[in-house]
């Protein structure tokens, strides 16, 4: 019996799943809680693509996250000297580059990190 298959099917409904998830991230300047979404579905799929190519998009993807929380949240504090807003922005800018990047990484079936 050959379960490669089975195997393809399963790294092809991870790719989808991967590539819903930088759907759901990009929907977020439209509907903010989606990235909230997006970040729970990786916690609780990120073991099923333990040791696969794709697990490095799921790393991209949480840390695209959190480093976005971080920069938003000193953004925030700083706006009354003016310089959030430009923290803003440029953590707006990066935010919108990992999602394209790691879109057409996934798209090419590449690994982040690639050395």
């Amino acid at each position: 019996m050959d379960i490669t298959p089975d195997i393809d099917e399963k790294m092809k409904d991870a790719k989808s799943l991967t590539m819903i998830i930088y759907g759901l991230y990009a929907a977020s300047f439209l509907v903010g809680i989606t990235c909230i979404v997006a970040i729970i579905v990786n916690y609780i799929k990120k073991d099923d693509v333990a040791n696969t190519w794709l697990a490095s998009h799921y790393r991209w993807q949480i840390r695209t996250f959190w480093f976005s929380v971080l920069w938003t949240v000193i953004g925030f504090f700083t706006l009354i000297i003016l310089v959030g807003w430009v923290i803003l922005a440029a953590n707006c800018i990066w935010f919108i580059y990992r999602l394209v990047k790691g879109v057409l990484w996934l798209n090419d079936n590449k690994p982040m990190y690639a050395d």
